[in-house]
């Protein structure tokens, strides 16, 4: 098996003989289109052109990994070395349905310390987690409740049609679910010290995303990525690796400015589903509105 470093190597050159080989099979490469949006991207930013020459087009023995993704959605093949990366440790910045998310294997325990270091978050406070479908869901949570004969909610029903989009839900973990991903005291302090376990579950409603996460064999653990200094999302990729590159972040997928619109918060470990930050994703008629903010949505 490849090693991170190998793969690293590997990917930055999209036109190395071995990755066409590999993947002409099911897309082949197309370096006419390449090349026509590399020229187009000079014109509007030179650092997308920087970003796209030395990240994606030389051969590069270390560092980071730069895909840039075409509008058009012909070009999933570029995916799979990030798809590898990630199952071998890699730590790095991919695109949701709302804004940009740093991931990470959600079963590597060093994987998602890294994740805390490069953020810059400490053991307590609590990460999200993307997942593929409602059965991961089920899996690594206590699930949505269901309807019965006494005339309860059947909220499960209720999530599956806004599912996927841009919505974090507040679950019970199950013990499914790693302890690196719930809320912790420093040091692997046990969560009976912490008031509450819980963990945000996501299902992003993105091509790019969806297309990684059916790749892996578990879900990606995220934190969303934001200005160091403040509490800003960063929207531009090209800006996230000028500031993440020192930091140690292996890889970027590059799928275009995004919109300064977070996913809702809701959370559903209460007596009613209860929205802790409105974001993209609309007011529900089955959610209440809850004006205390979160710590859990500050960080999804």
């Amino acid at each position: 098996m490849a090693t991170i470093g190998e793969a690293l190597s590997l990917s930055h050159c999209h036109v190395a003989p071995t990755v066409r080989l590999r993947l002409s099979r099911r897309l082949p490469s197309p370096p006419s289109a390449t090349s026509v949006s590399v020229v187009a991207l000079l014109k509007r930013n030179p650092k997308r052109l920087k970003y796209a020459a030395e990240r994606l087009f030389k051969k590069r023995e270390e560092g980071m990994m730069y895909v840039k993704m075409d509008q058009s959605g012909d070009d999933m093949w570029k995916l799979e070395p990030v798809i590898q990366l990630i199952k071998e440790g890699a730590v790095g910045v991919i695109p949701t349905d709302t804004v940009y998310s740093i991931v990470c294997d959600m079963k590597n325990n060093d994987s998602i310390d890294r994740l805390r270091r490069i953020k810059g978050i400490g053991p307590t406070k609590p990460l999200s987690i993307l997942c593929h479908t409602m059965r991961d869901i089920d899996k690594y949570t206590m699930g949505f409740p269901r309807g019965n004969s006494q005339g309860r909610m059947d909220i499960f029903r209720l999530v599956k049609h806004c599912l996927p989009g841009p919505y974090t839900f507040i679950l019970t973990p199950s013990k499914e679910l790693p302890r690196q991903c719930i809320r912790r005291g420093p040091k692997g302090v046990a969560t009976r010290h912490v008031k509450r376990r819980q963990v945000g579950v996501r299902i992003p409603d993105d091509t790019v995303c969806q297309h990684i996460l059916e790749g892996l064999d578990s879900p990606l653990t995220c934190t969303s990525v934001k200005y160091p200094a403040d509490d800003e999302w960063i929207l531009d990729p090209v800006v996230i690796a000028d500031i993440y590159k020192e930091e140690g972040i292996d890889f970027i997928v590059d799928d275009g400015i995004r919109i300064a619109e977070p996913s809702t918060v809701v959370d559903m470990t209460g007596d009613n589903p209860t929205i802790i930050r409105l974001g993209k994703g609309a007011k529900l008629h089955w959610m209440v509105m809850e004006e205390e903010d979160s710590e859990v949505a500050s960080q999804a």
